[in-house]
């Protein structure tokens, strides 16, 4: 087990919105280390907290104490081709996860389009895909290894009611030191990327959600032109297709990064040239059909630094929310070089998912991470206030104002997860302020 005590280490996420300074970090290898490092920060009063790959733009993973990097808890514990399960290591980064399942012919049901996280950040935060009949990346753990604040070492099976905690537990039951996921066998995808005006894409939301397997839309602020993206599940037995590497490289790379970079860099120097450049870049869309691994079209490279918001509100209401959205940018005269992101998730029964009870639409929000911080805060605020109207949950790893009094009015299981975190950590151990926002003392 590694220790570093020096004072000087700083940590800070990958969008730039939270930093701290520890003062120590460690570098367990296996549960019973954590368990000795739970129980002796507990006994000492101090708190401690594990940190994932920082792509979080909460202050969840926030530890001004002592800090545990799982780096050195990464990789493939076992495998059960029969039942199609698979236990990782918790320090695992979802893109590595392939490559461990690919010699057993499985698969990840459904991810979202970045793959950098850890597998116990990811669920621990509530990330998701979009797909209205598949549910969040935490609602396919079906057991998990976790240390408790009292530093019991604790396993949770799919017949323990603790589960629907655990499974997404913010990080404030404890540190999972080993997931099971179920999984499916390894399937491929056919891809279809069509630009259609705003109008059509939010109108057509539900039918498409409906229609395909995964469907998502990207709106341009200042435009009424949109990107859709409809995923169909298709056998390994079909091959890849489609545009070829240099294509795709021009498309997903020098267009959606290296280009998509320099436009925002100017915009946030020069707000006023955010509209006319999205009209452009809005009439350079093109439409493009390809068939690759689920990974290879579920998973982007997101190299533009931003910050985001994302709200999860009723399906039905996206309309509604979409249209306030638009009219809100339009009247406060926001200068927004990103586009808004529109998901679908299906219901499920964890106690503090975003989808929790209802099936959920979501509305991703993002501004560049060099725009006016004033301009953004407002911004997010805004958007903030029109989801709340819609009883809206916030991403869990995102940006957000929301506390305790508002959360327990859109989450019906919210003083059960309470109870169970009493059990599991009763001295709060893994507390920091985000937490005692979101949960309360």
């Amino acid at each position: 087990m590694l220790s570093v005590t020096a004072a000087t280490i700083g940590w800070r996420n990958w969008g730039g919105t939270q930093r701290c300074t520890p003062a120590r970090v460690e570098s367990p290898t296996d549960a019973v280390q954590i368990a000795e490092l739970v129980g002796r920060a507990r006994a000492e009063g101090r708190r401690i907290k594990a940190v994932g790959a920082g792509h979080s733009f909460s202050a969840i993973a926030v530890a001004d104490d002592i800090q545990l990097d799982l780096t050195r808890m990464r990789g493939l514990i076992a495998t059960d081709v029969e039942t199609d399960r698979a236990t990782l290591r918790g320090g695992t980064h979802l893109h590595e996860i392939p490559r461990l399942l690919a010699p057993f012919g499985l698969a990840m049901t459904n991810l979202g389009d970045v793959d950098r996280q850890t597998i116990s950040g990811a669920t621990s935060t509530g990330t998701h895909g979009t797909g209205a009949a598949f549910g969040g990346i935490s609602t396919q753990i079906v057991g998990a290894t976790i240390i408790t604040g009292t530093g019991e070492v604790r396993v949770v099976d799919e017949h323990d009611p603790d589960l629907a905690a655990v499974a997404l537990g913010l990080g404030s039951l404890g540190v999972l030191a080993d997931l099971t996921l179920a999984l499916v066998p390894a399937f491929h995808m056919r891809a279809q990327e069509t630009p259609m005006s705003a109008d059509d894409a939010i109108a057509g939301f539900a039918e498409r959600t409906e229609k395909y397997d995964h469907h998502e839309f990207y709106w341009f602020p200042h435009t009424n032109r949109a990107l859709a993206k409809m995923n169909t599940r298709l056998g390994v037995e079909e091959p890849c297709h489609g545009p070829g590497h240099v294509r795709r490289w021009v498309d997903d790379e020098l267009l959606s990064n290296k280009l998509f970079g320099a436009l925002c860099a100017v915009g946030a120097r020069v707000p006023a040239t955010v509209p006319p450049i999205a009209q452009i870049a809005g009439r350079a869309l093109s439409a493009r059909t390809f068939t690759d691994t689920s990974t290879g079209v579920f998973i982007s490279a997101r190299d533009v630094r931003f910050r985001e918001m994302e709200y999860a509100v009723p399906l039905d209401t996206i309309p509604e929310v979409l249209d306030e959205l638009r009219t809100m940018i339009d009247r406060r005269r926001y200068r927004i070089s990103f586009p808004v992101e529109v998901r679908a998730a299906a219901e499920d029964d964890l106690m503090l998912s975003t989808a929790a009870g209802r099936t959920s639409g979501y509305v991703a929000v993002h501004r560049y991470h060099r725009d006016d911080p004033a301009d953004s805060a407002s911004y997010f605020a805004d958007v903030e206030a029109i989801m709340s109207d819609y009883d809206g949950r916030p991403h869990w790893g995102k940006m957000h104002n929301r506390d305790a009094g508002y959360l327990r009015t859109v989450y019906p299981r919210f003083d059960e997860f309470r109870a169970v975190r009493d059990r599991y950590d009763p001295d709060r151990v893994f507390a920091n302020p985000y937490l005692e926002q979101i949960l309360g003392p």
